[in-house]
């Protein structure tokens, strides 16, 4: 039987994002309630600046104040997209003591203060759904924690930054170096004026921390992702990529440890080959690429970001939250039974492509394998060029540890004979 009183939705935020839930929830109303079993009801908006016209939504619903909204004890689901730590997170705290289940976009806070959240959420037995939260319309944080809840996930790779992407990928087709690529992106609106969020992985690491903490059932927060942008990319890394067959993407890797003992969480620029599904992944888009012990190899790929990608993954959670309030019934919470320790760095073995400035003479070549050799790096293939006194010297390694080879390429900066390390990059997807 279809319930007659509605469910009453408060909505924190209406830029680009909020907007369009807005929109969604007004133009679909109909399969909405279809869909959910009852009608859902926006019934307040909370916004910095009121006098803003807002097409399609009532005026009276416009308020600035967004604690008395979330404090209203009629609302049943709280949907937070304003982003940041504060007051976000006292809000979504508040609409639980007050009987609201929340969905959130929040990336930045669930990386930060994930567990807090979730255990606020039990507590007042209420739902904190957060799909839309890492890689916009791609369904993946509920088959993450739902549909792979049977299995063993051992490895998540992904491009989870659309901005990051369509920068590479321009430097990948047409040969611009970096800047140039940013001037472009931002002219097209996939760059903030401000992109340091983005390149420098601070956007991919928070959605790393997710990832990770849902697929390997353990609290990972977001000082515990390495983090490295991707500014130091050049046009150079792309030919030498294209020489091995590989492209360069940005990286969100989260790993179980062989021995199962363990896990890490890293973003960084890394060389994946051709033919890996994630190197055709081209402009803004985002794909994930998850390994796990029964299902194998699974790949999510779409839009990543924008505001009706990311709506649609909000009001998919707000379908399933009013689903379950209607059902007296609350989803899924935090799992980190596991409480596996995240390794650092150095503890991560991967392959690297390293290229060195290094003197045109006799001897330069043995003297940088003595050093790989004497720091435990196997070098797989080296190739040399140069003329008038000045060579490149192009070195890929087997797979080592991070810590073996940061010894390494210490103590290469010490030769003489090497004049400088243009660049290192990790080798991903073999």
């Amino acid at each position: 039987m279809m319930r007659t009183r509605p469910l009453k939705v408060a909505l924190l935020g209406c830029g680009v994002v909020g907007s369009e839930v807005a929109r969604i929830m007004t133009t679909h109303a109909d399969d909405l309630t279809a869909r959910i079993g009852a009608p859902v009801e926006l019934a307040g908006v909370a916004v910095r600046r009121p006098d803003r016209v807002r097409e399609g939504i009532d005026p009276a619903l416009v308020t600035t104040d967004a604690t008395a909204l979330v404090k209203r004890g009629d609302i049943d689901v709280v949907v937070e997209v304003i982003g940041g730590i504060e007051p976000a997170r006292t809000l979504i705290t508040t609409a639980f003591e007050h009987g609201a289940s929340v969905v959130s976009a929040n990336k930045a806070l669930l990386a930060q203060d994930g567990a807090a959240l979730h255990a606020a959420a039990e507590e007042h037995d209420k739902d904190l759904y957060y799909e839309a939260a890492v890689a916009g319309a791609i369904p993946l944080i509920r088959p993450l924690r739902e549909s792979l809840a049977g299995d063993k996930i051992n490895r998540v790779m992904g491009i989870v930054n659309g901005t990051t992407n369509f920068i590479l990928d321009k430097m990948d087709s047409t040969g611009a170096g970096y800047q140039e690529a940013l001037d472009e992106a931002t002219a097209l609106g996939y760059a903030e004026a401000d992109p340091t969020a983005d390149v420098e992985g601070f956007d991919a690491a928070a959605k790393a921390a997710i990832l990770a903490g849902i697929s390997f059932h353990t609290r990972v927060r977001l000082d515990d992702v390495y983090r490295e942008g991707m500014t130091e990319v050049t046009a150079a890394d792309f030919a030498s990529a294209k020489e091995m067959g590989c492209t360069i993407k940005l990286l969100a890797i989260c790993e179980r440890a062989a021995d199962g003992a363990s896990v890490t969480a890293r973003v960084h620029p890394a060389m994946i080959p051709l033919n890996h599904p994630l190197a055709s992944v081209r402009g803004a888009y985002n794909a994930v690429f998850v390994e796990s012990d029964a299902a194998g190899q699974l790949m999510f790929y779409g839009p990543g970001a924008g505001g009706s990608p990311t709506a649609s993954a909000v009001l998919g959670d707000l379908v399933a939250v009013c689903r379950n309030r209607i059902g007296g019934a609350t989803g899924p919470g935090e799992s980190a039974y596991a409480a596996l320790p995240v390794s650092p760095m150095g503890d991560v073995v991967t392959r690297y492509h390293i290229s060195l400035d290094v003197a045109d003479k006799p001897g330069v070549l043995a003297q940088v394998a003595t050093v790989f050799a004497e720091h435990g790096v196997s070098i797989d293939t080296v190739r040399q060029s140069g003329k008038d006194g000045e060579a490149s010297l192009v070195v890929v390694t087997h797979r080592a540890s991070d810590a073996a080879l940061t010894g390494t390429v210490e103590a290469l900066r010490k030769l003489d004979t090497v004049r400088g390390v243009a660049s290192i990059m990790r080798v991903e997807g073999e």
